[in-house]
């Protein structure tokens, strides 16, 4: 047997078969019988075709099957065609329609096309001149139908692209806080590899102790232990933010990572000559957010208020515990202040409310409303991606907190978050 005839005998091809193009939907309106019966005898084979003989039928039809196309004599008894044309449109209005008329007038012809009908035929009408006036109308709308679908793709990969690229820049700045582990546990390392060197030169190569050295070792191993002890704090500490949940993680106190935020931000290239002050709360609480998160909202916040204008001022974080929930008719959006996240805060006394206040040049009133999009930015390529307030409303959305703006030109500009604060665990509770 040839080849060909291999091909020919042996078993078919399992090619896939294409999905079958769906027909187009035709909506013919007349109040008399004849036109409506012709044209569906003309459009059968080559579309869906539906009749109605008064407005109301077609727009009970318009509101339960899809609708491509819609022809409609202008004159019909009781609602008219340019009635109807209006009426399809708003059920629906990508519905292309070609208006029939014997009794054409301009003024007709200009309202139906400002109500966007494509087309309008003279009755009697011709076949060909029919059909190439529904074509084009029906590949109108699926041309209009594939730029729908491709714009929303387009925005729903935009969408993904911004998302990319906040978790990037989360990520990098989580790499700043996590690289302040290092220097946190550097710091009592350092002391307990002196303090290892100082016992090994005073009792390393002696053959017994006297009373003064076995003092000296004492003192020295209490202050190792105590180091020891540092280090395993501030890595639980670290590794319970890993976990990203606060209601599972360890509670760490406010003023810890106020600790960790004045690190942080002490050494940023963006603190200059600009003074920072921080005021911890009286009397440390927890707080229901994710210490890593907290800590980058007030870096975030932090950094921004020193890149606010290039002369020297001051950056002052303040803290304070409120007993009772705020009110919230006491905020009102306006030329220059904004309350975000009112949907979903959880306004549960007692609440931790924090603010970072400078003394820089303030948000004009035509910025203020740009300033938590992604991306705007007033400062150069080199302060910043445009996307640290951004998230900071995202995470401050994330732990149901809310977040307050309030500027004045040239007196500088105060961010507040107010969260949910929660008791510290006791040392009972914190020790395993």
């Amino acid at each position: 047997m040839t080849t060909s005839a291999a091909i020919l005998n042996g078993p078919p091809f399992a090619f896939e078969p294409a999905a079958p193009r769906r027909k187009g939907t035709l909506l013919i309106v007349d109040d008399e019988d004849g036109p409506r019966q012709s044209l569906r005898v003309i459009f059968k084979d080559d579309y869906n075709v539906l009749m109605a003989g008064d407005g109301p039928s077609a727009i009970s039809l318009a509101q339960t099957h899809k609708i491509d196309v819609a022809v409609l004599d202008i004159r019909m008894a009781g609602m008219s065609g340019i009635e109807v044309l209006e009426r399809l449109k708003f059920v629906d209005s990508t519905i292309e329609v070609v208006m029939m008329t014997a009794f054409e007038t301009t003024d007709t012809i200009r309202q139906a096309l400002r109500l966007r009908a494509c087309d309008y035929i003279n009755k009697p009408f011709d076949i060909s001149t029919m059909r190439a006036a529904v074509a084009n109308a029906m590949q109108r709308r699926t041309l209009e139908g594939e730029i729908h679908n491709n714009a929303e793709k387009l925005s729903e990969l935009l969408n993904e692209l911004q998302n990319q690229k906040l978790e990037e820049q989360m990520a990098h700045t989580r790499g700043e806080i996590y690289a302040s582990i290092i220097h946190d546990i550097n710091g009592p390392l350092t002391v307990i590899s002196g303090f290892v060197q100082l016992l090994n030169q005073r009792i390393g190569s002696a053959s017994r102790l006297e009373y003064d050295d076995l003092e000296f070792v004492k003192d020295r191993l209490k202050t190792i232990t105590r180091q020891v002890t540092n280090c395993i704090e501030i890595s639980r500490r670290y590794l319970g933010f890993l976990r990203r949940n606060s209601d599972e993680g360890p509670r760490v106190g406010v003023n810890q990572l106020f600790t960790d935020v004045s690190h942080l931000a002490r050494v940023h290239p963006s603190r200059l000559n600009h003074q920072l002050t921080i005021q911890p709360l009286a009397e440390d609480r927890a707080v229901r957010m994710n210490g890593t998160d907290l800590i980058q909202v007030l870096v975030n916040l932090t950094v921004n208020a020193f890149q606010c204008c290039a002369h020297q001022h001051s950056v002052h974080i303040e803290s304070e515990i409120l007993p009772g929930p705020l009110d919230l008719s006491l905020f009102k959006d306006g030329p220059r202040e904004r309350l975000l996240n009112v949907e979903s805060f959880d306004n549960t006394p007692p609440l931790l409310r924090i603010s970072v206040r400078d003394t820089g040049s303030g948000i004009p009133q035509e910025i203020l409303p740009k300033i938590f999009q992604p991306y705007f930015s007033t400062k150069g390529a080199r302060q910043g991606t445009g996307l640290g307030l951004n998230i900071v409303q995202r995470l401050v959305k994330e732990a149901r907190g809310a977040l307050h703006v309030r500027t004045e030109v040239g007196q500088g500009t105060t961010f507040t978050l107010y969260l949910a604060a929660l008791p510290l665990p006791s040392p009972a509770n914190n020790s395993h």
